[in-house]
C-alpha cells in the first residue's frame, strides 16, 4: 500500500530547533523524527511514502535523497495550509487504487500496521482510526467506540473533559479507501471535523486500539519524551545506551565525576566537571563546562554552555553560546526578540 505522512506544520512550539530544519528531521538519537514515525511501517507492505508537507521542501527532498530506502519517497508540496483532510486529498494523484495509510508526521507508536491493516479488512468499512486510551481526552479526537463491532459510532473533536464520548483518542493513523476520498470537499479542511463523523453516521469508520507507547513529538516536554521511549525501545542503529537509561553517540566525553540519566548525549559532546544532564537531549558537538545543571532541556548542535548554568526545559539553539553562570527555567535561548 501507499502511506501519506502528514507533516505540513511550521513546527513552532520547538523553535528554535524549527527555524533551521523542518520538524521531521529534527533528530531523535541517530535518526530524524521522520524516520522514527515510519519506522513503525513493514516494508514488505510499503510500495511508496508521499510526505505532505509545507515547509523545508528542499531540505526533506535532499535528506531522503541520501537515504537507501526500499520505497519511494516523494515529497508532496503545500503551497498553503490545507488542513489534515486538505494534506490528504492533496496527494490523491500520486496514490495507487488501493488502501493508503496516513500518519501524523509526530508521532512515535508502538501500533502494528499489519495488525491494524488486517482488522481494516475484516471490518470492511472504508476507513479506521488507530484508537489510544488517555486520562484527558479534552485535547484530541475522542472515539464513541463500540468494541463488539469495532465500529466508532460517533467522533467529537477535542471536548470538554466531561462531555467526551469516551477516553479512547485518535491516535493519528488512519486506513482509508479509495472511496473516502469521494467524500472529501476542495481547498483546506479536517479530516477529525468533516469526514470522519461522517463516516461515523453512516457506519464506515473502525476503530483500532492499541497499546504499548504513543507520544505526539510536536513539544519540549513530550519531544524530551519521544528520546526516552525511543531509548528505552533501543530505537537506532548507532552508538549504544551504556547502563539503559541513556543514549550516547559516538565519541562522546564525561568527566568522572558528571552524572547523566534519562538523556541522550549525541556523537563529539563534552560534559565537564561535575555536570549534571537529566531527561535532555543534546545534539551533536555539544560542550557543557562544569558544575553546570540541564534539566528538561534540547541542546542544539554545537553549543557552548558555560560554568555553573542552571538550564530547566530551555531550548538552547544550534550553536548558541550559554554564558558562565546563566540560569532559565523555560522558553528558549536566545530568547525570542
Amino acid at each position: 500500500m501507499d502511506v501519506i505522512v502528514l507533516a505540513g506544520g511550521f513546527g513552532t512550539r520547538l523553535r528554535p530547533w524549527t527555524q533551521h530544519v523542518p520538524k521531521p528531521l529534527i533528530p531523535i538519537l541517530d535518526r530524524t523524527m521522520i524516520e522514527h514515525v515510519v519506522s513503525i511501517l513493514p516494508e514488505e507492505m510499503v510500495d511508496k511514502v508521499l510526505i505532505a508537507a509545507g515547509y523545508g521542501i528542499e531540505q526533506m527532498r535532499n535528506h531522503f535523497a541520501t537515504l537507501d530506502l526500499p520505497y519511494e519517497v516523494v515529497i508532496v508540496e503545500e503551497t498553503e495550509p490545507l488542513g489534515t483532510g486538505g494534506a490528504i486529498a492533496n496527494c490523491r494523484e500520486h496514490l495507487g487504487e488501493g488502501t493508503c495509510c496516513v500518519i501524523n508526521g509526530d508521532l512515535l507508536t508502538s501500533l502494528r500496521v499489519d495488525e491494524m491493516l488486517r482488522a481494516h479488512k475484516e471490518g470492511g468499512t472504508l476507513a479506521s482510526i488507530s484508537l489510544w486510551e488517555v486520562e484527558d481526552p479534552s485535547r484530541f479526537g475522542v472515539a464513541d467506540f463500540d468494541s463488539e463491532s469495532t465500529l466508532i459510532r460517533r467522533f467529537q473533536e477535542k471536548p470538554p473533559r466531561e462531555e467526551a464520548y469516551s477516553n479512547l483518542i485518535n491516535a493519528g493513523t488512519y486506513l482509508l479507501e479509495p472511496e473516502v476520498f469521494d467524500r472529501m470537499p476542495e481547498g483546506a479542511f479536517s479530516m477529525e471535523r468533516v469526514v470522519f463523523p461522517e463516516l461515523a453516521e453512516g457506519g464506515e469508520l473502525s476503530g483500532f486500539p492499541f497499546e504499548g507507547h504513543f507520544v505526539d513529538a510536536g513539544t519540549p516536554a513530550s519531544y524530551i519524551e519521544a528520546v526516552q521511549t525511543s531509548i528505552r525501545n533501543k530505537a537506532w542503529i548507532r552508538g549504544d545506551s551504556a547502563d539503559g537509561g541513556n543514549w550516547f553517540g559516538e565519541d562522546v566525553s564525561i568527566d568522572s565525576t558528571s552524572k547523566v540519566s534519562g538523556s541522550a548525549v549525541d556523537s563529539k559532546s563534552n560534559l565537564g566537571y561535575s555536570c549534571t544532564v537529566v531527561s535532555s537531549a543534546l545534539l551533536n558537538s555539544v560542550s557543557i563546562e562544569s558544575g553546570t545543571s540541564i534539566t528538561g532541556c534540547m541542546v542544539g548542535h554545537n553549543a557552548q554552555v558555560g560554568e555553573g548554568c542552571n538550564l530547566q526545559n530551555v531550548v538552547v539553539d544550534h550553536g548558541a553560546i550559554v554564558p558562565a553562570g546563566h540560569a532559565q527555567n523555560g522558553g528558549m535561548f536566545p530568547t525570542a526578540d
